[in-house]
């Protein structure tokens, strides 16, 4: 996995099964704020996640066994395979398009009251009917974000495209994140454990990127610096910032909101981050632009240098009391790695890493290239999915993305793209995703990972009726197409857009919607 680099730190062929367990659930005409036949007729469920029906369900199939009830989360594992399919829930429906997904999500699709209760004077989320509505509060905003943003606007740039992508730790329902896209500004959600029940997962429905972490223990900040950006911002909000003036509403004692405010303050320091400003309840550290000052000074007790000799490599690495390096500078006011542009120039500009010959292989024209192949790939993504623009497929993964090109050309789309090792189980909850592209990916990974549990993890985090491109070989895409034929997908081997001749081709395949039955009561 690469450094993420935010701008900003708010804290085989199977045999086709007969599934007769699993029904498609009707149409209801009359379905709530829905013109989608796909939505489906509402009967009372339980507020318990039932995992006896939907995670394991007899799959008359030696190919795909019983799902092992012990995996009661959805959330795969690294370094475990499973050859098991895993059903939406009983009367589960097609999410709502976006935007309309934002402020609002079918409660049958995440049948959990407990936030709307929980939550009830933060704001979070609110039941009406058979829906969920997302007013737009949380802790720090109980009555919308948009002030509270406007308070960070004034200390940090906002909407001048010098911020594009957040990271967002603690981030309840992605509400603040949902704000920041009005400024042009990706926010990448992260919930150190599910701590709210199915917060992440109501994240996910409304269309925001968001991610479970794997360790429950929070990011520390020497990894927070290792992602963020050379010149970037870490913003504290809340206890324990200001505790001078808040700490009664806080029902916690001076002492104790002192020293923790202490510990991260020495913390940062060590780290080398300046202390922009401390105003109400927010809290600005920044990343120095290099490296300089903290490997010169004899006087700053900073954490020593990390010695890897290579700071992207993340995967299988502890965690360590160390200072990730920047690149080398030779002036003090040079920004290490080369400065970027501003958004959206950044998009398609050639990115300083490539220019200066820091990665090996690319080149700047292999850069534009790439960008230029992959706007005529989508359009003719855009001519044989043609729902592709329409907000009918919000999150979306690229399996292999190298160097974002995917992304890049699908900027003017209303989607968001996610990029992933995709050797490894990613971290995230059934039905995520609902359209997912692999170029290339089975070329590269046949002989280190088994196709069909990459096949069986994609089916996984794939809505009910989401779409998967396949961009490979014709040998490769024809064995694809037998598994996922035994998976109750539905496919077809498009032509390269190049025309018939090119050996390359596009398989197409739709998950067909099936659901487990309820348990009877």
């Amino acid at each position: 996995m690469s450094q993420l680099f935010p701008d900003c730190f708010l804290t085989f062929t199977p045999t086709t099964t007969q599934f007769g367990a699993y029904t498609r659930v009707g149409c209801d005409s009359n379905a709530t704020a829905s013109n989608n036949c796909n939505a489906a007729v509402v009967h009372p469920v339980s507020t318990k996640l039932d995992f006896a029906s939907h995670r394991a369900t007899q799959l008359q199939s030696s190919q795909f066994p019983p799902c092992d009830t012990s995996f009661k989360s959805g959330i795969a594992p690294r370094r475990k395979n499973f050859s098991f399919l895993i059903p939406a829930p009983p009367q589960y429906k097609t999410p709502f398009k976006w935007p309309m997904s934002r402020d609002y999500a079918w409660y049958s699709n995440v049948p959990h009251r407990e936030l709307s209760i929980e939550k009830a004077i933060q704001n979070w989320i609110q039941v009406d009917g058979d829906l969920f509505r997302f007013p737009g509060g949380g802790t720090m905003f109980p009555w919308g974000a948009d002030a509270y943003i406007d308070d960070i606007s004034e200390l940090i740039p906002l909407a001048d495209g010098t911020i594009r992508t957040e990271v967002d730790t603690g981030c309840g329902v992605a509400s603040f994140g949902a704000c920041l896209f009005s400024k042009n500004i990706l926010t990448m959600s992260f919930a150190p454990r599910d701590t709210h029940e199915a917060q992440v997962q109501f994240a996910l429905e409304r269309g925001f990127p968001c991610n479970v972490r794997d360790h429950g223990d929070g990011l520390n900040l020497a990894e927070v610096d290792r992602i963020l950006r050379p010149g970037g911002y870490w913003v504290l909000p809340g206890p324990p910032v200001h505790w001078k003036k808040f700490w009664r509403g806080w029902e916690r004692t001076q002492d104790d909101l002192k020293q923790e405010q202490d510990a991260i303050e020495d913390v940062a320091k060590r780290i080398s981050w300046k202390k922009v400003i401390e105003k109400n309840n927010l809290l600005v550290w920044q990343k120095p632009i290099n490296h300089i000052e903290c490997t010169e000074s004899k006087v700053l007790k900073t954490l020593n240098i990390c010695k890897s000799d290579d700071p992207d490599t993340a995967w299988y690495r502890n965690l360590e009391a160390c200072v990730t390096p920047l690149p080398e500078v030779s002036s003090p006011a040079d920004v290490a790695g080369g400065a970027i542009e501003k958004w959206p120039e950044r998009a398609y500009v050639v990115p300083p890493r490539i220019s200066n010959g820091s990665i090996p292989g690319i080149t700047a024209e292999k850069f534009k290239e790439d960008n230029k192949i992959w706007k005529e790939r989508v359009a003719h993504y855009k001519r044989i999915i043609s729902p592709l623009p329409t907000g009918r497929y919000r999150n979306i993964m690229d399996m292999n993305a190298h160097l974002g090109g995917f992304a890049a050309a699908m900027l003017n789309y209303p989607v968001w793209v996610m990029n992933v090792d995709w050797c490894e189980a990613f971290s995230t909850y059934p039905r995520t995703y609902d359209l997912i592209h692999a170029s290339g990916l089975f070329t590269i990974y046949q002989d280190r990972c088994d196709i069909t549990y990459i096949l069986l993890e994609t089916d996984r985090i794939l809505r009910p009726e989401g779409t998967v491109i396949f961009r490979d070989t014709v040998d490769l895409l024809v064995k694809i197409k037998s598994i996922t034929d035994g998976m109750r997908w539905k496919s077809q081997i498009i032509d390269h857009e190049s025309g018939p001749f090119n050996p390359e081709k596009n398989l197409v395949a739709v998950k067909t919607y099936w659901t487990g039955e309820a348990t009877p009561k």
